[in-house]
């Protein structure tokens, strides 16, 4: 007669395999999960230091930034400090030359003549000023242009004013450069 086994045998070693499977399966899940746990954790850690580090340079730009505005008006003052030098020493260099326009003014003018205004920008001098005839006025253009401190009159207006019966005076507004001695030789050698 044939042996049969009744034990459920084949269920036994299927339900063994299915429980290893599971067991695997769970083992595998938890691995994996760990693994994504562990990469998440060294991606964030990874952001977290970039963002650290980010956040440092851009409190170190900040400052940078706050030094360069403070280099930017530190440069601004001392441009400004080097024009007023730059004025004052001008106004120290020119004082004695305005001092001998004026003095040069007082010798050429002849008598008859008179300034009602003396104005001067850069080195062109503007005068008004009456006088008792016209060969007064040419006369004092022949003493500015002979002078060393003015040079180059230009007559621009002369008027006959009528103030009464007998007195009459000319009105008269010219221009005339200003120069130093010394500046004319020293253009002729430069330019020799």
């Amino acid at each position: 007669m044939a042996r049969i086994n009744l034990l459920p045998w084949r269920e036994q070693l299927r339900e063994e395999r299915k429980k290893q499977f599971l067991s695997i399966l769970v083992l595998i899940v938890i691995v994996a999960g760990l693994l994504v746990f562990l990469a998440d954790r060294n991606l964030n850690g990874k952001i977290d230091h970039q963002n650290a580090r980010n956040d440092f340079l851009r409190k170190e730009i900040q400052l940078l930034d706050g030094r360069i505005k403070e280099i930017e008006q530190l440069q601004a003052r001392r441009t400004q400090l080097l024009d007023r030098m730059k004025i004052i020493q001008d106004l120290q260099g020119n004082r004695p030359i305005i001092v001998r326009v004026f003095d040069e003014l007082v010798r050429t003018m002849p008598d008859g003549v008179y300034f009602t205004s003396v104005n001067m920008k850069g080195s062109v001098v503007n005068i008004k000023g009456g006088a008792e005839s016209n060969s007064r006025v040419s006369n004092l253009m022949r003493q500015m242009d002979a002078s060393d401190w003015l040079t180059a009159p230009n007559l621009t207006a002369v008027k006959a004013v009528t103030q009464g019966a007998l007195d009459q005076a000319n009105v008269f507004e010219m221009s005339v450069r200003q120069t130093e001695p010394g500046a004319e030789a020293a253009e002729g050698e430069q330019q020799q």
